[in-house]
């Protein structure tokens, strides 16, 4: 398989070092702990994440996959090296910078789902723009609501919707707010099959129909096989992508990676 060493070219007039990317890590380490005890999660990571595209992280476990992630969406701090989202350098922020950004230019699906349990569907999808005082665009809600299938449900509280249309009204939740950028930590791990192959198949719509950007932790290879491509980790090192990949070539690419 062939070896990329960059994403994109990089550019000098922008404070955002690479083209076309909606977010990206540049020398970007994170460190635990000193002397024999050190570890590093992450080291030395350079990737972007271009804008309208799908991107699934995959890596053994302690590979670095979820600190990547955690660190690219503001979640948690480099100990050196830099994170953008568009042109912000996020590791130049204070702490309510940062959860402004995140609430204002990212958007979450978790595995767990993360629901409010008192609060309605229509509420949940609603609820970080409500939480930054806006009504959002009602044309683009709209639009997401039904793309999701949630229009006889809204009405509904977590506990009386399964767990697919409670993923789903996460998702919603994630593009309600127009992000730049959606990060997704395993999202269909609590799904059935053909749950999650509904929610990735729609992911994916988002993306090429509406322009999303997502990037998408995930250690299952039919799931990442939705992606646009796929960016390998190991031992917090970046060590191969894979572009335009389908479930074979994503098995052949990490049984590379073993040998």
């Amino acid at each position: 398989m062939k070896k990329l060493v960059k994403d994109t070219e990089k550019r000098n007039d922008s404070p955002n070092p690479y083209a076309d990317s909606a977010a990206c890590a540049v020398s970007a380490s994170k460190i635990y702990g000193s002397g024999e005890t050190e570890v590093r999660a992450l080291d030395e990571i350079e990737v972007a994440f271009p804008k309208a595209q799908f991107t699934a992280i995959m890596g053994p476990s302690g590979s670095g996959k979820s600190t990547l992630m955690h660190c690219m969406a503001g979640l948690d701090t480099l100990t050196s090296g830099q994170v953008f989202i568009g042109d912000t350098d996020l590791t130049k922020l204070g702490e309510r910078a940062r959860t402004l950004m995140r609430r204002d230019h990212v958007g979450f699906i978790f595995q767990a789902y993360n629901l409010v349990p008192t609060l309605t569907a229509e509420e949940n999808i609603k609820l970080p723009l409500a939480l930054a005082g806006s009504q959002g665009d009602v044309d683009w809600i709209d639009e997401v609501i039904a793309t999701t299938g949630l229009g006889d449900r809204l009405k509904h509280r977590p506990n009386e919707l399964s767990g697919g249309q409670q993923q789903r009204v996460a998702v919603a939740r994630a593009l309600a707010s127009r992000p730049a950028i959606i990060f997704g930590d395993e999202p269909t791990g609590n799904l059935d099959t053909n749950t999650g192959a509904d929610l990735l198949s729609f992911m994916k719509t988002t993306v090429a129909e509406m322009g999303q950007t997502i990037v998408m932790v995930t250690h299952d290879p039919i799931s990442a096989s939705y992606a646009d491509r796929v960016v390998f980790l190991v031992d917090g090192k970046i060590e191969d992508r894979l572009n335009d990949p389908t479930h074979q070539t994503i098995q052949n690419a990490i049984a590379e990676l073993r040998t």
